[in-house]
């Protein structure tokens, strides 16, 4: 909130105790920011001290009843948003002593805010201009107090994920993550500390783009069995009767990093504010054409700040209302996953076998906001820059990228063994193989790398005998490799990539990352020199081995 609301006539904001204890018996003990009544709150005293336990009670008849919808409320709800309290919720209630059930409980304005938005002595200011509000109403009996407090819904599976849209503003970053859009943030409902990456949909059925019956997404099994705290055991879903292992969107490290993410931009936008009313400010009262012409420019400026903050603002609280609850963030259920292993399948191919299969609730997508596979390219790389990254030989000729209008690219087919091996869509510089690929992930976004032609080989170690592969301890997988497209772009991906799906230029699936190589010490342990990934034909043939029905990457859903 901005500065110099505080007065010397007004009273301290509350303790550290009041704070905490002041709402003691309510279900939530919300916190206490600021109030307007005067009587002094008693801390518990003595070794065998009671907290006061309080209740919420109706209001029933009073004055305030007559003049609140409609009028007086929108006058409040028109202070607060002029001295930027990031409020949630404006009640009207009686609270009185839980034990005394019969006695006279005070109507009290009761102000909802955002956790940490506004500080005690701000909060002292707001309360103390809202009294003044009802004051203007002929309501002098009702204190204002306010909490801090997250409004939630509690019925049902939570919202739906949104339609992805096309804007080049924070709002449409921030939106991202929780689009239909391939790169989701996903988590086991059982280990939420452990983070990774939703790879790409499937359906199932004869022939491609045809109606699924269920959509299906694909994953590496390790973002959400952890081996340290997973048996690496077959897992199928076979009938409604098994309990669900869920799946949830963002994990608790990473919805945190997305909600600070918008609070700092709210910061941002709230700083460029206050220096557009400076040099308004500074502008004023000279006549010359120049100061005119610059107090103009500041204005339209000033206004636009305003208006990108409002939005930020606004999806901050759809994100705090909608999303926070853990249960609203589930995204579906495991249906089928393998153990992890080297060398599956008959042929032997001698590739990691490291995949979930995800079954979508209808409740999180639906023919309504379902888009296919497509990856939104985002709007940290700009255009050009973009398509130079792809087409390091020839970026304006764009043989073999197109930068989609809308950013979405769309995927479509997949890159054939052989040609991972022999690839002809790009040259780099020198005439030699340098096929550009591109993934979305849950921790270092959209990133460009160049696919190795010639595939790499990780040695796994195993403490204990749980692999199937001839009870070998050290065993060695093939893995398709990709670098960074230069030294100074960083690594490809990073830890909590993992189930990324990797696409070229085309938008034609590459292979699901699972891990890469880097340095051991814990300084560079994050730093990834070569990530590593599945090829994706590998894994479409294990789908089918392992039962499900044609998989497919084309599918369409009908309402």
């Amino acid at each position: 909130m901005g500065q110099g609301h505080s007065t010397p006539t007004h009273p301290s904001p509350p303790s550290p105790l009041e704070v905490k204890f002041y709402y003691a018996g309510l279900p939530s003990s919300p916190l206490l920011v600021a109030r307007t009544c005067t009587t002094p709150w008693e801390a518990p005293r003595g070794p065998e001290a009671y907290r006061v336990l309080k209740e919420v009670r109706p209001v029933g008849n009073h004055p305030l009843a007559d003049v609140w919808e409609d009028n007086l409320a929108l006058k409040l709800h028109a202070l607060l948003d002029s001295m930027d309290v990031e409020w949630t919720s404006t009640d009207v209630v009686r609270i009185g002593l839980a034990k005394e059930p019969s006695a006279p409980a005070p109507v009290i304005l009761w102000i909802g805010v955002f956790p940490k938005s506004l500080s005690g002595d701000d909060g002292v200011a707001v309360v103390y201009k809202c009294r003044e509000l009802l004051v203007e109403f002929d309501i002098a009996d009702v204190d204002v107090e306010i909490r801090e407090s997250v409004v939630t819904r509690s019925a049902g599976p939570g919202p739906k994920l949104l339609k992805p849209t096309r804007s080049s503003d924070f709002t449409e970053r921030a939106r991202e993550p929780l689009t239909t859009t391939l790169g989701l943030p996903i988590c086991a409902q059982s280990t939420p500390c452990v983070e990774g990456t939703g790879g790409f949909f499937i359906g199932e059925g004869e022939g491609e783009g045809g109606n699924a019956e269920r959509l299906l997404l694909v994953t590496a099994r390790h973002v959400l069995f952890p081996p340290d705290k997973n048996e690496n055991s077959h897992f199928e879903r076979k009938s409604d009767s098994q309990p669900r292992y869920n799946v949830r969107l963002f994990g608790d490290a990473a919805l945190n990093k997305h909600l600070e993410s918008i609070e700092t931009e709210i910061g941002k936008w709230k700083w460029l504010i206050q220096e557009h009313k400076r040099y308004i400010r500074e502008a004023e009262g000279k006549d010359n054409r120049s100061a005119s012409e610059k107090r103009q420019k500041y204005e339209a400026e000033l206004d636009k700040a305003q208006n990108m903050m409002e939005k930020v603002k606004t999806f901050h609280q759809y994100m705090s209302t909608h999303w926070a609850a853990p249960e609203s963030r589930v995204l579906g259920h495991v249906v089928l996953s393998p153990p992890i292993s080297v060398g599956s399948s008959s042929k032997g191919e001698g590739y990691t076998e490291d995949w979930a299969v995800i079954e979508i609730d209808a409740s999180k997508i639906d023919a309504s906001n379902f888009s296919g596979n497509v990856i939104d390219l985002g709007t940290r790389i700009p255009l050009d820059k973009f398509t130079f990254m792809m087409c390091p030989n020839d970026p304006w000729g764009a043989l073999s990228f197109t930068y989609p209008f809308d950013r979405l690219l769309r995927l479509s087919g997949t890159i054939p063994d052989d040609e991972m091996r022999h690839p002809t869509t790009a040259l780099d510089q020198n005439g030699q193989p340098c096929p550009m690929v591109i993934k979305r992930g849950n921790t270092s976004d959209v990133t460009i790398g160049c696919a190795n032609n010639i595939l790499s080989y990780a040695r796994n170690y195993y403490n204990d005998n749980d692999n199937d592969n001839d009870n070998s301890e050290n065993l060695t997988s093939k893995e398709w490799a990709i670098l960074p497209r230069k030294s100074n772009c960083g690594p490809f991906s990073e830890n909590g990539d993992s189930g990324s799906v990797i696409v070229d230029g085309c938008g034609r699936i590459g292979g699901l990352l699972t891990g890469g190589a880097g340095g051991a010490t814990s300084f560079s342990e994050s730093e990834l020199d070569i990530t590593y990934a599945t090829p994706v034909g590998f894994i479409l043939k294990r789908l089918q081995e392992h039962g499900l029905h044609n998989p497919h990457i084309n599918p369409v859903l009908v309402a």
